[in-house]
């Protein structure tokens, strides 16, 4: 047990540049006491001790700010930065090296009793402040989601989701690859300017652009062979780049 709890305070101390010692995480970390509680209830659950479960339970989301229910299955090295207003539902699996910043819910959309109704992240999934992962779905190892984003499928190993609902921006490296491990990104982050919605949109501007320049040069063919053709006053000039850089 001992040194399982070491184990999560090295993690923490490797993934929070603001922690300086392991006495500051073990005394000062909410995520972490979140964590060690989560460890009892979960036993107290599984030999079907229910209320006591439920009981320590609400008292450490008292304490914490962070509603672990008793039946959800943690991973190792699990880090829950900042901690407030995290909520991890009942049949929630969140695998090894994940990070969950604050805010954070892991939440179902069925009333179903007794079935699978939570999400499952798989190892090292990195989400957002404030993002919702809401259904019975797998996020796949090494997967990001942006901060407020909303969850609401399947998200592949190695990709970045963002937006409400989420879209996959990126594919990257995964944990399992042969290259280097990934780098951490922090929140969910990403630098990629692969956003499929982002590029759909610069397509439609730039047939648009196409477009308003095949009209000029029939309105010029037009009028050279005399005849007159009429023009909007209301149109306004088409900008493409300053439209560009809206979607950027």
């Amino acid at each position: 047990m001992f040194n399982r709890l070491r184990d999560e305070i090295q993690y923490i101390l490797r993934r929070d540049p603001a922690a300086r010692t392991g006495w500051e995480v073990l005394t000062c970390y909410q995520g972490l006491h979140a964590i060690v509680i989560h460890r009892l209830t979960h036993f107290l659950w599984i030999h079907r001790v229910y209320w006591l479960a439920h009981f320590i339970s609400y008292f450490a989301r008292c304490v914490t700010g962070i509603e672990i229910h008793p039946a959800a299955i943690i991973g190792r090295r699990v880090f829950i930065d900042h901690g407030g207003g995290v909520v991890i539902g009942e049949t929630a699996e969140v695998g090894d090296e994940c990070v969950l910043y604050q805010g954070v819910t892991l939440g179902g959309t069925s009333l179903v009793r007794g079935k699978k109704r939570h999400p499952t992240l798989e190892q090292g999934v990195i989400v957002g402040a404030g993002a919702k992962v809401l259904g019975s779905f797998t996020v796949g190892a090494g997967a990001k989601i942006g901060s407020n984003s909303v969850v609401l499928k399947a998200v592949p190993a190695g990709a970045t989701a963002v937006g409400n609902p989420a879209h996959v921006l990126i594919k990257s490296v995964g944990p399992d690859s042969d290259s280097s491990a990934p780098i951490f990104s922090s929140y969910g982050l990403t630098n990629s300017p692969n956003d499929p919605i982002a590029k759909a949109l610069r397509l439609l501007i730039e047939q648009v652009a196409c477009q308003e320049q095949q009209i000029s040069s029939l309105q010029a063919s037009l009028k050279q062979a005399g005849i007159e053709c009429e023009i909007s006053k209301d149109t306004g000039k088409f900008n493409p780049d300053q439209l560009n850089k809206l979607v950027e």
